[in-house]
């Protein structure tokens, strides 16, 4: 494929695209039906090349202002790499959107996990960059982070995870006066060897949307942890938060995330009943399931004094220390709750620990913790149970 560039055209094998338009949607190869519903289209493209020397800093080649092109290296003599990516799309400043649905395009052979976020700001002005995390620099790719300002998660996938569709009425405000003025894909790729005949990789989201006002806004609240699990050990890494916006928040999904070593990890809503705690479960699940947004099963609301909490339970059978971070041999430790409330949600988004050996629930004052409802699952209900193995990353 051939693309204008600053520096002249160059032949690449490796792009990326995004847009709005019909125009798009056909060059994705997405059949023209698929328009019936409004949607904004993000697609990955990659084919390894042997080398990269041009830094492509990529201009439309299109009247159509929705349509443009970035472009990344995945190279073919490493391919152990697992590089992030990131393509931002500019929302319409003047008028309003209402996203209701995620519907991933990926499969986890090739892609390890993605994220949508919401930014005021990108994190770099290219059409395509690389986040750093869990990669090396890439020549001619910028690193940068995720967001200049105002960074949110919007929707995350793993582990072929299906769609997403939020309840009736429920929606992210995204464009005109919200916060969100930038959606910004970041696909982790988890090995290019498949790429080395010439296959190409589509991996991305399509984003239903209205121009309907809807009455109820969505919200994520991430909820995570530093620290470390020692060898041969089974450890809790913890946060908890409290509510302090005066706000109705009711959750209504939950995604958990960890490597390889998570075993559960749960979350909870707190109330101080005089001097005792009263724990009402959020959800938990086993991470090596799909990480898809699960249903919150109990009417919860939270109001502000309450706390919000979570625990990974982690296992480790390695002869070393594995601490959270942000490669392949690390770990992580993630909550996510959605919520809807009326009106903006809330301006806390995250929710981090220094996690152990610093940080437990019992060491910030919380009481009568419900230590093997957080850290056990029903019967038949884990990947072990259901002979799915753990995930590598």
């Amino acid at each position: 494929m051939t693309l204008k560039t600053k520096y002249g055209e160059i032949r690449t094998q490796t792009y990326c695209a995004v847009g709005f338009s019909r125009t798009v949607a056909q060059w994705l190869r997405v059949p023209a039906s698929c328009m019936v519903l409004k949607r904004i289209e993000i697609a990955c493209f990659a084919r390894p090349v042997e080398k990269f020397n041009i830094p492509l800093i990529l201009e439309s080649t299109s009247d159509d202002p929705g349509r443009v092109y970035g472009a990344v290296v995945l190279h073919k003599d490493d391919p152990f790499r697992c590089p992030y990516i990131y393509t931002p799309i500019r929302v319409d400043p003047t008028q309003e959107y209402y996203i209701t649905a995620f519907q991933p395009n990926g499969s986890m052979e090739t892609a390890h996990h993605m994220l949508i976020y919401g930014c005021e700001t990108p994190g770099s002005d290219e059409e395509v960059w690389n986040c750093g995390e869990m990669a090396l620099a890439q020549p001619g790719i910028t690193t940068a982070p995720v967001c200049g300002s105002g960074s949110q998660v919007i929707y995350a996938w793993a582990k072929d995870a299906p769609k997403l569709v939020l309840p009736e009425g429920v929606a992210f405000r995204v464009g005109g006066n919200t916060p969100i003025q930038y959606i910004v894909l970041q696909v982790h790729y988890s090995s290019v060897e498949k790429f080395k005949d010439g296959s190409t990789d589509e991996s991305g989201v399509f984003l239903y949307y209205t121009e309907t006002p809807q009455p109820k806004s969505a919200g994520v609240l991430l909820l995570g942890t530093g620290g470390r699990i020692n060898p041969h050990s089974v450890e809790y890494m913890e946060s908890a938060c409290t509510i302090d916006e005066d706000k109705t928040i009711h959750p209504f999904a939950f995604r958990t995330h960890t490597h390889a070593l998570g075993r559960v990890v749960s979350g909870y809503k707190v109330t101080r009943q005089g001097y005792v705690d009263n724990w009402q479960l959020i959800g938990k699940k086993d991470p090596q399931l799909p990480q898809m947004f699960y249903t919150v099963e109990n009417d919860l609301v939270f109001h502000k004094g309450d706390t919000v909490a979570a625990r990974c339970t982690m296992e480790s059978k390695r002869d070393r220390t594995t601490r959270i971070g942000s490669t392949n041999e690390d770990e992580m430790c993630n909550f996510y709750m959605m919520y809807w409330t009326e009106g903006p949600v809330m301006k806390k988004k995250t929710c981090f620990s220094l996690g152990p050996p610093f940080y437990y629930w019992t060491r910030v004052g919380l009481n009568n913790v419900p230590d093997r409802d957080a850290s056990s699952l029903p019967v038949g209900t884990s990947a072990k149970d259901q002979g799915i193995n753990s995930h590598q990353m």
